[in-house]
């Protein structure tokens, strides 16, 4: 896996390079500024791009603004945005377009390496990885009526598919066989009227736009 990754930290970006190195992946490229960021895209053509939603000049959301730039420019491309607090109208926004090959991690997270390679690998693959925080409040922005017809444990599995989860993974979170998982998705897809289409990762999206409304 090719990476490029965006911080104005340098420290940072040399701690997750070495990391990633560890991993057998590879850094392209890393930089502290966005506008440089789109150059190194554009000449490298990374499978993910790794970036701080916070960067120079504001420190607001230039790191948002550019990875909209690059979804538009490159949509096959992984983006994976580290933020160190949740922030539910960036995500929004950002996901607004699918959550296909769209990563959303708190910083903190990185510090749990299996699940931070894991969510790289499933990013890079056209999958998504959303925090669980994150799809905690996205949920809890929700009426109780938009809810009511989901069953407690179905929520749970909801939950747990929205931040981008295999069956398998959702099984041993949850504490239930495979096919019980299975049965809970159907179910849910029934109750919410949302349709799967044909793709593998039909269900993270339908989910996610689920969550939007």
């Amino acid at each position: 896996m090719r990476l490029i990754v965006a911080d104005d930290s340098l420290l940072f970006r040399e701690g997750i390079e070495r990391l990633l190195a560890e991993w057998g992946f590879e850094v392209v490229a890393q930089t502290g500024e966005t506008e440089s960021l789109l150059r190194l895209v554009d000449k490298y053509n990374p499978d993910v791009v790794i970036l701080d939603i916070r960067m120079p000049p504001s420190q607001t959301n230039e790191g948002l603004i550019a990875a909209e730039r690059i979804r538009a420019q490159h949509p096959a491309m992984g983006i994976v945005l580290l933020s160190h607090h949740v922030e539910t109208h960036h995500a929004a926004r950002l996901l607004a377009g699918g959550a296909a090959g769209i990563g959303y991690l708190l910083k903190d997270r990185v510090v749990n390496l299996e699940d931070f390679r894991e969510a790289l690998r499933r990013v890079a693959a056209g999958g998504s990885a959303i925090d669980p925080q994150l799809v905690s409040l996205l949920v809890g922005r929700k009426t109780v009526s938009d809810l009511d017809a989901l069953s407690s444990r179905e929520r749970v599995v909801l939950s747990l598919m929205a931040e981008g989860r295999s069956n398998s993974s959702i099984s041993t979170a949850a504490g239930v066989s495979a096919k019980t998982v299975e049965a809970h998705i159907r179910t849910i897809y029934q109750k919410l009227h949302l349709e799967p289409g044909e793709d593998d990762h039909r269900r993270v999206r339908a989910v996610l736009s689920y969550l939007q409304m």
